[in-house]
């Protein structure tokens, strides 16, 4: 079982960021909602809000991410737990900082993105909840 922590991160415009898995990663060219691994004594926010500042150089604050929904997904070789977390409010401009593609999408394209299986449930949810 693994445990990642992911954020939407909402702009004024209602657009969502997603982030492209650069070569040599697993999944990779595959979209997904930006975060990372929860490690050992971290809770799914302070992970979150971790990985937002080393993959897109942003910060943000617990009271800042809503927790949405939730994907429960079995790949092949592991099990993957993802929380997923709204945000509208951070400080900074979002940059690549590990190589990956960055993009803003209405919520209503986001299907026009291939995605791990995991996230794709996510995005009727996440529609919804715009």
């Amino acid at each position: 079982m693994i445990l990642v922590s992911a954020v939407a991160l909402i702009d004024v415009d209602g657009r969502v960021l997603i982030a492209q898995r650069p070569e040599g990663k697993s999944m990779e060219g595959l979209w997904e909602f930006p975060g990372g691994k929860v490690e050992a004594g971290e809770t799914p926010e302070a992970a979150l809000i971790r990985e937002l500042d080393e993959e897109l150089g942003i910060d943000t604050w617990e009271s800042c991410l809503a927790p949405l929904t939730f994907a429960s997904h079995a790949y092949e070789d592991f099990h993957l737990l993802m929380p997923l977390f709204a945000c509208r409010k951070w400080q900074g401009q979002p940059q690549s900082r590990e190589g990956q593609a960055l993009k803003w999408v209405g919520v209503r394209e986001l299907r026009d993105y291939p995605m791990p299986p995991a996230d794709l449930p996510l995005i009727p949810i996440l529609r919804d909840w715009l």
